[in-house]
């Protein structure tokens, strides 16, 4: 992971008890954020009609969303405060809180692959699948330079083609198929336009060497050679609370892990857990989050059956041990990393411009946004914490102004009921008796 500038302990004890302004603040002390950065991100400055008009079609106007920060990242021996962007309660203090217990025993550990992505050339109209994928393997060498004639400035910088696989499927509903696979090196950025020029260029040649007609030619959003990884051990004293000792937490978490691996269905909201805390990241950040979603979920169908994309045991120690590996094909180059005003501010908080380093803080956060929703679930059950905050959602979609949001709420917490028909009557009561 690349140099990062002392910034001190991302531990900030009490911050969400902090106001709006006092936590933006905070945080851009820490990171180093200008005035500018800082109006960005409160709302006076960032995106405008004028730049969405240049990212897609029919812009009509904006459309907001919550900009948080989890505290208590410890990952390689590094202090980060990382961005998230996300419409749901719980989630930012949920990956906080988890991201404390992980800091208990040493914080997480990632690492990542080469940011090689896979390029797909479908061949069809071949009568010898494998006659032709001997012919494109024999010009493998020509292919591959040509390949890296697309962008010889990604090439200067260590990317380009890597070489090439070959997947004939002799029978299918089409008639025989080749797809040709470009493994091709893509370095911080996320890879889709260098993919796609790079098969564009390729196709004429893979025809002429086939006799066969390509089809299709794109990316494969299964980036399952750029997969990143992180780890980490949390101590059972850490996990303990008055009611319950760590040890049986531990047991309790190991179990619900276990249940995400054997059934899908489970590992369907399991997994949907995990992605909770990368896709905040990735929004923030200007990555494509569908783009990650359908990676991670095809990779945790790759044995043929849906399974857990983490896996929590019990160690030698009696401590819970936690790590994940999933495909994260993300850039920090390009697109609307950097477009967007709220994405370049959310790196300059995270302080990286390293597209495997982004992934290594993405698969951390991954990992603790899954410790604490089984963590939750094993223990008090999610609706304690989650409909907790919750609450406030309720109230403002009753109509409550803001000073009346945190009446209303703990009235509805108090009362056991949390629905907006229950807000509606609080607040009709509350302004009744005013």
């Amino acid at each position: 992971m690349s140099e990062q500038p002392q910034r001190g302990s991302s531990r900030l004890s009490g911050f969400y008890r902090q106001s709006l302004a006092e936590r933006a603040a905070t945080v851009a002390q820490w990171a180093g954020l200008s005035e500018q950065d800082q109006a960005v991100l409160l709302g006076s400055e960032g995106l405008t009609p004028a730049q969405a008009e240049h990212m897609i079609e029919n812009v009509i106007g904006l459309y907001a969303l919550p900009f948080g920060v989890a505290t208590n990242f410890l990952i390689n021996g590094r202090d980060y405060l990382v961005p998230m962007v996300v419409e749901e309660p719980s989630i930012v203090a949920g990956v906080s809180f988890a991201a404390r217990l992980a800091r208990d025993g040493g914080g997480f550990t990632t690492s990542a692959d080469a940011p090689v992505m896979i390029g797909q050339i479908q061949v069809l109209g071949v009568d010898n699948v494998y006659a032709a994928a001997g012919r494109v393997w024999e010009a493998r060498a020509r292919l591959l330079e040509e390949a890296n004639c697309c962008d010889r400035v990604l090439v200067e910088l260590g990317g380009g083609a890597r070489d090439l696989e070959l997947r004939p499927f002799p029978d299918t509903p089409a008639g025989p198929m080749l797809i040709v696979h470009l493994l091709f090196d893509v370095r911080d950025a996320m890879g889709a336009n260098a993919i796609n020029t790079t098969c564009e260029r390729l196709a004429p040649i893979i025809e002429e060497l086939t006799g066969g007609r390509v089809n299709l030619r794109i990316l494969s959003n299964l980036a399952d050679r750029r997969k990143a990884y992180a780890a980490c051990t949390v101590p059972a004293e850490s996990l303990g609370s008055d009611t319950l000792p760590g040890a049986k937490v531990v047991r309790a978490i190991v179990e619900a892990a276990v249940f995400a691996q054997i059934d899908p269905y489970r590992a369907a909201t399991h997994n949907k857990g995990v992605m909770n805390g990368i896709d905040a990241v990735a929004i923030a950040t200007g990555n494509d989050w569908r783009a990650l979603e359908a990676g991670a979920h095809a990779w945790a169908a790759r044995s043929g059956r849906y399974s857990a994309l983490t896996e929590w045991r019990q160690d030698e120690r009696g401590d819970l041990a936690g790590r994940i590996e999933l495909p994260l094909a993300v850039g920090t180059v390009g697109g609307a990393t950097r477009v967007h005003p709220a994405a370049q501010v959310a790196l300059k908080i995270l302080g990286t411009q390293s597209a495997s380093e982004l992934a290594q803080i993405m698969a951390a956060v991954g990992l603790a946004q899954n410790l604490a929703a089984i963590r939750a679930l094993a223990t008090e059950g999610i609706q304690r914490g989650h409909m907790s905050l919750h609450a406030k959602q309720m109230a403002l979609a009753a109509g409550a102004a803001e000073d009346e949001v945190a009446v209303v709420a703990a009235r509805m917490i108090e009362d056991g009921r949390i629905t907006t028909q229950h807000a509606a009557e609080v607040l009709a009561a509350l302004r009744g008796a005013q």
